[in-house]
């Protein structure tokens, strides 16, 4: 008997296993409580991905399975044949919305009046972002038309939430069978799920990704209190929620490999090991996956090729895009190489029948078979502590399983079924593809025929000819011809498991009856490619053209014979040598003896300190102002650098070696800084400059009172300059109250930065224009007995140099930029001397990433406006801006004992003319301009490689992506949000 004709008979007895199953349910008719009792016997059953069991019995009862192995079959069971055929656990997704409605991500405008506090009502927490009290067994609906979709990619269970928000709320863990909720919800709550996406939150904090992860701190420490609070504080359901839910499998969702490091680093703080739903390009960063000692959710949705055929579009997309195209399929191999706990999702696939293709794939790319079923069963059942019931094919678990053709991940084996709670499923008929022997009666010839698919079929004999074949449930039609240029017989009939016969018209018009036998199953040659064959490129340190294929190592350096700038005592120093080791300056001197030190000829060439650009915003990933509130010092840029910002590697070719990223000027008290170092090639954590004091950005002006924002921007304190002043009294007012609070306070992060600077512990960068503003601040400093460290910008730094002086606080300036807005018209290219003669610390910064690549000429137009001297200019972009930053010990001046941060130019560093030639951050150069070349030409030649391979592609008929450029974000002071975007053209 036919698996398709079998089905007909249990549609009646399982009708009769659901009415039993649901006891408190009325029953509008006679009650039938049968159970429903099979035994799949002559299977090959894969119990797990290490176990595989030969001609065996599977027994089923009432939807779970009874027994596994060579036992006896039970006297009231269906008995099926599954002789030739496959049985294995059904797929386990971790990361599904099934059953749940999606929710429309809120689009933010700046034209729009802002929403300072959430619309949610009831008594729930103050940020709409944070839904921890969502419960998706509450909102849980089963959904024919997608659990069908899901089952025929294989899955019979799956773990589904509502993926809206930072906090997400509880997941609920369902099976994929029809009918009532009842019946597939297997656990109520089995998750925590959690984001950086704000979602449909209309609300305007958090605005950016540091937002974000300040938002989830507070909330950590918000229900920490909670669990203590004063009865007074009443009830907050949102943090009640939050804290119910801690005990189950946290699963956080992101957007790229670094979040996946930043989510890391939030659970760390907390004591929670996230369970991390990674975005696909976690592959460029292994050591830092294995590391965080996470289990990973891996999507399956890999990028398509890029219509590149086109030469003026494909100059557009950046190399990373095309490279990441190429080795995305690598990443579950990877993830297997390094032993990272991992499961597959189809989460992400536009069509979710494509999974099996999918894993097929990254079966190509050197995934092995027995870890990508272990992914897609057991390893996501265990991860979500459901592999009691679900998983793996042992007694007591559900009767989820699929029954197929052959082995699990061959190309031509076809799935026929998916059992869920004991309920089967079709998929695919039994399969009808193979070779037969055809009779003609009454001449009876016999031919040998090979149906391919449902469309087309072959004559196999000496000249091999093509046929046609139409099948329409049992029904099928044949035509071909016998020989070459002949006509064709027609037939029609019949389908059987074995055997098809029926009626049909021979090419002399005479009917006649046929009859054909199935000898053998269609086998088609497997195409896969041994991942050893797959050319694929190599990865790069950061995933950019301009990246390092292996990371750069220290080593000891004699730059010899050249003008040394010092910036100490010593002045500059003709034909002298200067020899690091261990990436500090140990010696410097004439005729320095080498030893086994790489030796650089500096003659007719200019060594000086690296450039330090106080005020910069590179390297920064999603928002450079979270401009949503007029205080912020809970948020902190040191949660978001971005390591492949290729402005790093742009600003190194310039000389510089540290920048000071800064929070943006949006709002009165912003961001807490962070000073790096452009250690090109390394993760965020290594970037950052050790051991250097905390900073924070403050700011004055339009862009905080929100002058140039529109009309609707009228809702957020301040709107004036004088309510500039108020905010920071009354921050720091709130900051000393909040200090004097006993044991059991709510922990505030906002206050605990304010308090840090009223005791000197962090310090403020403030951006400032206008005379009476920084006479302002300078008072209310001093009231709260604090002090302000930079004024940066202060382009009417000139008229108040000697209360700056009087304060203590420095200066980081522009050398030239007036006029572009109306708080600079009073702006003069001299206001850099005019401070530095004062006897202020004067810096000069950038503000911009283009500029911080010419920061050397920049300070040479001091020596233009006030004739200021050559070495005094030099110090305004090295010495000046360390010591203002507090690392001067370090940095800034060339001299045994510091860190070998240092510059080789091709010229005097005053001039327009001088090239940095070789850039050296701690004794390793990470710009070389000899290598940059030498990249150049492999950026070409990696480009046109894969440009040919995609092109190649789309020639095979593969769907392709529609070329787009790539963009960058540049940010500025003011820009909210996503700021500037720029292409990348060629590079990168």
């Amino acid at each position: 008997m036919s698996l398709a004709r079998l089905c007909l008979l249990l549609g009646g007895l399982l009708a009769g296993n659901f009415v039993h199953a649901q006891e408190t349910f009325p029953v509008n008719g006679i009650a039938d409580k049968r159970e429903g009792c099979y035994a799949f016997v002559k299977a090959t059953i894969v119990k797990n991905a290490t176990t595989t069991l030969n001609n065996a019995t599977l027994v089923i009862r009432n939807g779970k399975i009874v027994s596994v192995g060579t036992g006896p079959v039970p006297k009231d069971a269906v008995v099926i044949d599954c002789g030739g055929k496959y049985i294995y656990p059904s797929f386990v997704d971790p990361y599904s919305d099934y059953g749940t409605q999606p929710v429309k991500k809120a689009v933010s405008s700046r034209r729009g009046e802002p929403q300072l506090l959430s619309a949610t009502k009831g008594a729930y927490g103050w940020n709409q972002a944070i839904k921890s009290e969502v419960n998706a067994a509450a909102i849980f609906n089963t959904d024919e038309s997608s659990a069908k979709t899901l089952r025929e990619a294989g899955f019979g269970t799956v773990l589904s939430h509502q993926q809206d928000g930072i906090a997400r709320g509880t997941g609920v863990l369902v099976t994929l069978a029809d009918g009532s909720e009842n019946k597939a919800l297997i656990r109520e709550k089995a998750s925590a799920q959690y984001s950086f996406d704000k979602g449909s939150s209309t609300q305007d904090y958090p605005g950016s990704l540091m937002g974000s992860i300040a938002l989830l701190r507070q909330t950590y420490l918000d229900a920490q209190w909670y669990k203590t609070r004063p009865a007074k504080e009443g009830t907050n359901l949102t943090l009640q929620a939050w804290n119910e839910s801690q005990s189950l499998p946290q699963i956080f969702d992101v957007q790229d490999k670094w979040d996946a490091l930043r989510a890391d680093k939030i659970g760390d703080e907390f004591g929670v090991q996230y369970i991390i739903k990674a975005s696909g390009n976690e592959y460029q960063r292994i050591p830092e996956m294995v590391a965080t000692k996470a289990s990973f959710i891996l999507p399956l949705n890999f990028p398509l090729p890029i219509d590149v055929e086109d030469p003026n579009d494909a100059r557009f997309v950046a190399l990373s895009d095309m490279k990441h195209w190429e080795m995305a399929p690598s990443e579950p191999a990877a993830f297997e190489k390094a032993d990272i706990p991992f499961s597959l999702t189809a989460s992400g696939l536009k069509d979710a029948k494509q999974f099996l293709t999918a894993i097929r794939k990254a079966i190509e790319y050197g995934l092995s078979e027995q870890k990508a079923l272990d992914a897609v069963t057991l390893a996501p059942a265990r991860m979500i502590k459901a592999d009691d019931q679900v998983g793996s094919l042992e007694p007591g678990k559900l009767a989820n399983f699929l029954l197929t053709s052959g082995p699990l991940f061959n190309e031509n084996t076809v799935l026929y079924q998916n059992w869920v709670q004991g309920q089967r499923y079709t998929i695919k008929d039994e399969d009808f593809r193979g070779t037969y022997t055809l009779t003609v009666l009454p001449a009876n010839a016999t031919y040998t025929l090979l149906v391919k698919n449902a469309t087309s079929l072959s004559l196999i004999q000496q000249d091999t000819l093509a046929g046609s074949i139409s099948l329409s449930g049992e029904l099928v039609k044949l035509a071909f011809p016998v020989k070459k240029g002949a006509a064709q017989l027609r037939l029609s009939g019949v389908t059987g498991a074995k055997e098809w016969n029926g009626t049909g018209i021979d090419t002399s018009g005479a009917l006649i009856k046929w009859r054909a036998v199935f000898n053998a199953p269609y086998t088609k040659k497997d195409s896969t490619k041994p991942a050893s064959q797959l050319a694929i490129g190599k990865l790069y340190y950061p995933f950019n053209g301009y990246g390092w294929e292996t990371l750069p190592q220290q080593q000891d350096i004699l730059i010899k014979n050249a003008t040394v700038w010092t910036n100490e005592s010593e002045g500059k120093l003709e034909n002298t040598d200067v020899l690091v080791r261990n990436g500090k300056i140990a010696q410097i001197g004439k005729n320095l003896a080498a030893g086994s030190a790489r030796v650089i000829d500096g003659t007719g060439k200019h060594l000086t300190p690296g450039i330090i650009d106080e005020h910069s915003h590179i390297a920064i990933s999603k928002g450079v102002n979270e401009g949503t509130q007029s205080v912020t010092s809970e948020v902190r840029i040191a949660d978001v650098v971005f390591p492949d910002d290729v402005n790093i590697y742009r600003q190194l070719s310039g000389g510089v070696t540290s920048s000071h990223l800064l929070h943006g000027s949006a709002n009165t008290i912003g961001g807490q800084s962070q000073l790096i170092k452009l250690r090109w090639g390394a993760d965020a954590e290594e970037l950052k400059f050790a051991g250097a004091d905390p900073f924070i950005k403050f700011a004055l002006g339009e862009n905080v009172k929100q002058s140039n924002w529109g009309e609707r921007q009228k809702v957020r304190f301040p709107q004036t300059r004088m309510g500039v002043e108020e905010v920071l009294t009354d921050a720091f007012t709130r900051a000393r109250e909040y200090e004097k609070e006993g044991p059991g306070k709510r922990r505030d992060l906002e206050l605990d930065a304010l308090v840090e600077i009223l005791h000197s512990k962090r310090f403020v960068t403030c951006h400032s224009y206008v005379q009476s503003e920084i006479n302002m601040l300078i008072k209310v400093a001093d009231s709260f007995d604090f002090h302000i460290n930079t004024f940066t910008h202060i382009l009417e730094g000139y008229k108040v140099a000697d209360k700056m002086k009087q304060h203590g606080a420095g200066g980081s300036t522009f050398a030239d930029w007036w006029a572009y807005k109306m708080e600079v018209q009073d702006a003069i290219p001299y206001n850099a001397n005019i401070m530095q003669r004062v006897g202020l610390t004067v810096a000069i910064n950038s503000d911009d990433a283009e500029m911080a690549r010419r920061l050397n000429q920049e300070a040479a137009k001091s020596i233009k406006y006030g004739d200021m001297a050559e070495e005094d200019a030099l110090k305004m972009v090295t010495l000046n801006p360390a010591k203002l930053l507090h690392v001067a010990e370090h940095t800034g001046s060339i001299k045994a004992g510091k860190d070998a941060d240092l510059v080789l130019w091709s010229n005097n560093p005053m001039s327009i003319y001088a090239k940095a030639e070789k850039t050296m951050v701690d004794g390793i150069i990470y710009f070389d301009r000899d290598r940059d070349l030498e990249l150049r030409q492999r950026i070409s030649t990696e480009r046109n490689r894969l440009v040919q391979k995609m092109l190649a592609e789309k020639k095979k008929g593969t769907a392709t992506q529609k070329a787009a450029p790539t963009q960058e974000e540049i940010y500025h002071c003011e820009d909210l949000q996503a700021g500037h975007q720029k292409s990348l053209i060629n590079g990168n």
